[in-house]
């Protein structure tokens, strides 16, 4: 059993306790429920209901031991960019889920990080995702971090909570933007219809990405970015350019119907996880990594750049 104390941040009060609690603890929300439903959440002494609005207080959660894992090691290729006793960096190819879901029970990350490492992943996000400390999307590219210990886990989750860690993406999007610079500060939460989607919602969670233009195509259109997260909400980058009116190329959940007359005949969004850096959360050592353009996005910038040159 595991005993973890939660402090809401100012923005999170207010929201559903279910909701809340699955964005602390990267978990599905229906997992969240669980937990609240079987008593594992308190607060000042109480047990907390998942429809329960998350207020100033200090939260308790108790969370059980992980299940013996059902999910089979692989002996699928790993992009390994550093690996230590403690973590390793994954350089993650576009098409490949993170970890096991409905529909997708093999040929994930996690099915090669288990034949890879074998025991020596982190338990906190239980059965499902060992090690998994934060995710990028299946068409999604590029650098994601493994924790091979708890104390690894924790420590860079921390530095997730607390915004020091830095993740830079590069991706092209829909249109042309009249600023080189600027920032995007929207609250995220689930579409108020489609719960599969996310969207900017008055009473979402607060979320602010960072881009820069790196180069135009206008004829295309569309624009080369450079983006830095500051905040990590599920498909923040995709939902902020989408909500302003560049999707990102390629999206099928986010995009508009000019996007998709773009390169129509790409599908999945181009979205790269370019750079990461953090402290090391054994050794205390700063640690920067960056991936190269995948050739899928090179292709598609080699393209743009004819387009418009025509």
């Amino acid at each position: 059993m595991e005993l973890l104390k939660l402090t809401p941040e100012e923005a999170d009060l207010g929201i559903r306790a279910d909701a809340w609690l699955a964005a602390e603890l990267d978990i599905s929300r229906s997992a969240a429920a669980i937990l609240l439903e079987s008593g594992s959440v308190t607060s000042l002494g109480k047990p907390v209901k998942k429809n329960e609005k998350v207020k100033a207080a200090l939260y308790e959660v108790t969370r059980p031991d992980p299940k013996p894992l059902d999910t089979l090691p692989e002996n699928i290729p790993l992009d390994i960019v550093y690996e230590d006793a403690h973590l390793l960096v994954v350089n993650k190819p576009r098409g490949m889920v993170v970890h096991p879901a409905a529909g997708n029970e093999t040929g994930t990350l996690v099915n090669a990080l288990l034949y890879h490492c074998g025991d020596s992943l982190s338990g906190i996000n239980g059965v499902i995702r060992p090690g998994i400390v934060h995710r990028i999307d299946k068409d999604t590219s590029g650098l994601l971090i493994v924790a091979k210990s708890d104390e690894a886990h924790r420590g860079l989750a921390e530095q997730i909570k607390v915004h020091s860690f830095d993740r830079f993406y590069e991706c092209l999007a829909f249109g042309n933007f009249k600023e080189e610079k600027g920032t995007l500060s929207y609250p995220i939460g689930r579409h108020p219809v489609d719960r599969k989607r996310m969207a900017v919602v008055a009473d979402g969670r607060d979320a602010t990405t960072h881009f820069e233009v790196l180069s135009s195509f206008p004829s295309v259109p569309a624009t080369h970015l450079r983006l830095k997260l500051e905040t990590g909400r599920t498909h923040q980058i995709r939902v902020h350019l989408s909500h302003i009116g560049h999707p990102v190329i390629g999206d099928p959940v986010y995009s508009n119907r000019a996007s998709e007359k773009v390169f129509p005949d790409f599908k999945g969004q181009c979205l790269h996880a370019r750079s990461i850096g953090f402290v090391h959360p054994v050794t205390g050592e700063h640690l920067s990594f960056e991936s190269e353009l995948p050739d899928y996005f090179k292709e598609l910038l080699h393209r743009a750049a004819n387009k418009y040159n025509k």
